[in-house]
């Protein structure tokens, strides 16, 4: 079977790497990942080996960062990194029949610097954004030229305009990213009602998120209603367990208990209670009725999901005002968020307000659900997603 090298150009796009990866193993390929930016965890999870080696930085990856995110990713010595994972790629490239690039221009790039043959999925685009899709220059070359043997969108709406555009079949097969969830069946059981609280990943804009969703909590436990729901931070590594402590103890929360067998904190501000679990973002993810997120990837499988979602803008790098406009355009309307405040508090009132609105959604108007799910299949597809693209690249690989 031929080997095939997988680029990845970010934390999202090294999970969905990852997952095709794990599918091409599955089908008889030898495969290799080269994580663009970053340490290339969700490799290390499937068990692909990692070429090279990796670094993590705090913007996350070459992207959709605010000014000062890119000025970090220049003085912190990103730009001359990437620039020598290109040199690695294109010194192994003659090891590989085959790339398959997940996410980007960048590794697109990387793919056509090598000269080499490669499928892409183009998980960073979708036409949601603009209505027709505006790919950066010289994307449209890269992706006429004859080595791009297919390519794989995010969405229907892209993968026609793409077609259109490129006059090439470009096709849609839903998101890796989603099918995990698809093959669970059922839902784990869901408490009276559970929120699910994602302020990211990254450090140390996690820090900042985490803080301001709990501004958001602290200002709801003046409602007795909210004393009812249960609510569960999902938190990644980067945020110890001391510095959530340190965190609580200065903001006047009550700790209640530490349970070390579910990796979980509880604490309580008046009538309020918050669960904090660290790496169990699925089962969170999964029980819960409405997520509020400062995210990207999580945002988008709580809707692939047909959980509503409601973002609080941070300042960044990653999670700014201008990336969550983005995502509620990628997501489309049942991404709820506070634009128009004139000041935190504002900003964490009108947040307050939406809360209570989807909530009011969910509990009496049994269309909303139904058109949530909806969204869910137009926005990120249905199943077997991974399979589905090995399928299709078996075909085109068995008749080149």
């Amino acid at each position: 079977m031929s080997r095939i090298l997988l680029l990845s150009n970010g934390h999202g796009e090294d999970l969905s790497g990852s997952l095709i990866a794990k599918e091409l193993a599955n089908s008889g390929y030898s495969v290799e990942a080269l994580p663009i930016v970053g340490k290339g965890i969700h490799y290390e999870k499937e068990k692909i080996k990692i070429i090279g080696k990796t670094k993590e930085f705090t913007t996350g990856g070459i992207g959709y960062n605010s000014f000062k995110g890119r000025l970090k990713e220049i003085f912190g010595g990103e730009i001359i990194y990437v620039l020598k994972r290109l040199y690695l790629t294109y010194k192994i490239r003659k090891k590989y029949n085959y790339f398959f690039v997940v996410g980007d221009i960048v590794p697109v790039f990387f793919a056509w610097v090598c000269k080499k043959e490669f499928f892409t999925y183009l998980v960073a685009y979708s036409s949601h954004y603009e209505g027709k899709l505006k790919l950066p220059w010289p994307s449209k070359f890269f992706l006429n030229s004859k080595k791009a043997k297919k390519i794989y969108t995010r969405d229907f709406l892209t993968a026609n305009d793409l077609t259109s555009q490129l006059k090439k079949t470009v096709s849609f097969f839903g998101n890796p990213f989603m099918d995990k969830y698809f093959f669970r069946g059922k839902e784990l059981k869901k408490s009276d009602f559970s929120i699910g609280l994602f302020p990211g990943s990254r450090f140390p804009e996690i820090l900042n998120n985490f803080v301001l969703i709990l501004e958001v909590l602290e200002a709801l436990s003046d409602l007795s209603y909210f004393q009812k729901i249960e609510f569960n931070f999902a938190i990644v590594n980067a945020l110890s367990s001391s510095k959530i402590m340190e965190i609580f103890e200065n903001r006047k929360w009550l700790y209640l208990e530490k349970i070390n067998e579910k990796n979980l904190l509880k604490f309580q501000y008046k009538s309020l209670t918050v669960n904090l679990y660290w790496n169990t973002f699925d089962e969170i993810l999964l029980k819960s009725r409405l997520c509020i997120s400062m995210a990207g990837t999580a945002a988008e499988q709580a809707i692939g999901l047909g959980k509503p979602v409601i973002q609080i803008e941070g300042k960044g790098p990653q999670f700014t005002k201008s990336f969550a406009e983005a995502q509620r355009r990628l997501l489309g309307k049942y991404v709820f968020c506070a634009t128009n405040y004139k000041n935190k508090n504002d900003q964490i009132n009108q947040t307050i307000r939406l809360i209570i609105q989807v909530i009011y959604l969910i509990k009496l108007n049994k269309k909303f659900l139904i058109s949530c799910h909806e969204n869910a299949k137009k926005r990120l597809g249905e199943n077997k997603a991974c399979i589905k693209m090995v399928d299709d690249m078996n075909f085109v690989i068995k008749y080149d």
